[in-house]
């Protein structure tokens, strides 16, 4: 098998603690990487912690001094940070005359704000280092209008833009930064919105009412299939790509 680069160095993932974040976790393992898992204080990371060479850490992203500090500490104690999966992230799903300030702002400290956090903190090390890679998991929304989901389509749309432009800082320094747009996807937060059993079949089918369509694989993505392209990207199989956004959605978008 060919080596993916991944074996024996470090990376660190926010968001472990959901479906995406926690299957990214799990898939670096298989890889041979050593993993810092990172997530709310509330989150239960108990199962990743028993994974060999996880360390688990509380983390709130949408804290710059919080971030900087962690990036301080892990670096100081396990090494050099070669590899940073933006994972964690919220969602909103009301109208925009239902929006209040503070939702807008609750949405935009992490999917925004924590996108920036992490990647300043991973530039001023990396970028000295002359290497590395820096995913962002932001969201097929971030490129196509989603009824009642402007804040989060706003906020995915911003952490996008961010990481092409830090790809386009770093390059130079060898360093590669990409997103990976994932459509609808079993995760509980998808699976929060449905009504019935029936919400699978209707994401599927998609829905004229709210200008959506559906997914012509005719099935939702798993939270291995997101890994599997965050991992990818982070390797050095993608030695070469860099401000790319990968949308892992089944063709939901009908776009690339």
């Amino acid at each position: 098998m060919r080596d993916s680069g991944l074996s024996g160095r470090l990376a660190l993932v926010t968001g472990a603690g959901g479906g995406i974040g926690a299957a990214v976790v799990r898939l670096l393992v298989e890889e041979g990487a050593r993993v810092v898992a990172t997530d709310l204080p509330s989150a239960d990371l108990s199962g990743l912690a028993l994974l060999n060479g996880v360390r688990v850490e509380p983390l709130d992203v949408s804290d710059g001094a919080t971030v900087e500090a962690l990036f301080e500490r892990i670096e100081a104690e396990d090494g050099p940070i070669d590899f940073v999966a933006s994972v964690a992230g919220v969602l909103s799903n009301v109208t925009v005359d239902q929006t209040s300030d503070a939702e807008w702002r609750r949405v935009f400290a992490v999917n925004a704000d924590g996108v920036f956090h992490l990647g300043r903190a991973a530039s001023r090390r990396m970028g000295e280092r002359g290497k590395g890679a820096f995913v962002t998991v932001s969201s097929n929304a971030a490129g196509v209008p989603r009824h009642a989901m402007a804040a989060y389509a706003a906020s995915k749309a911003a952490a996008t833009m961010f990481t092409r432009c830090l790809g386009i800082e770093l390059g130079p320094k060898g360093v590669r930064c990409n997103i990976v747009a994932p459509g609808s996807t079993l995760t509980p937060m998808q699976t929060g919105m449905w009504a019935d059993e029936d919400g699978a079949a209707r994401v599927i089918a998609g829905s004229s009412e709210t200008f959506k369509a559906g997914i012509p694989l005719q099935k939702l993505a798993t939270p291995d299939d997101i890994a599997e392209a965050v991992v990818f990207l982070l390797s050095d199989r993608a030695a070469h790509i860099t401000m790319t956004d990968l949308y892992v959605d089944g063709g939901a978008t009908l776009r690339g």
